[in-house]
Formats: structure tokens, sequence, C-alpha cells
């Protein structure tokens, strides 16, 4: 069967990062919230929202039925 190699790494990391704290669910989140604290934001941005142009504006809002 085909094995998925991004799947297969993701896997090890999280075996090796269990192993780390002893299969403690509690240490290896407390770990986690406290990297995460240290970043001071997020891990992600958000996507930026794009401003309408003016073409858009000029386009009227769909009404919904009510």
């Amino acid at each position: 069967m085909w094995e998925d190699p991004i799947v297969a790494e993701v896997r090890e990391i999280r075996e090796q990062l269990a192993a780390k704290f002893g299969f403690d669910i509690k240490a290896i989140f407390a770990d986690l919230r406290k990297r995460q604290g240290s970043l001071g934001g997020r891990l992600i941005p958000q996507k930026k929202r794009a401003e309408p142009t003016a073409e858009a504006s000029m386009i009227e809002p769909l009404s919904r039925p009510g």
C-alpha cells in the first residue's frame, strides 16, 4: 500500500514529541501553550481582506428573501 511521505513525517514527529514528554498529554499541552505564549502572536497570520474596487462598489448587493 502507498504511504504518503508527509503523513509519515507528521506521525514520526508526533511520536518523538510524545516520547519526549513520556506520553503525558498534559505535559505535551503545557509545553505547547508555553511555546505559543512566547511567540507573542498568531502562528499563521490571517489573510488580509481585499479592498473593494470602484467597480465593486457600483454593484448592488443581492437582496435576501425575508
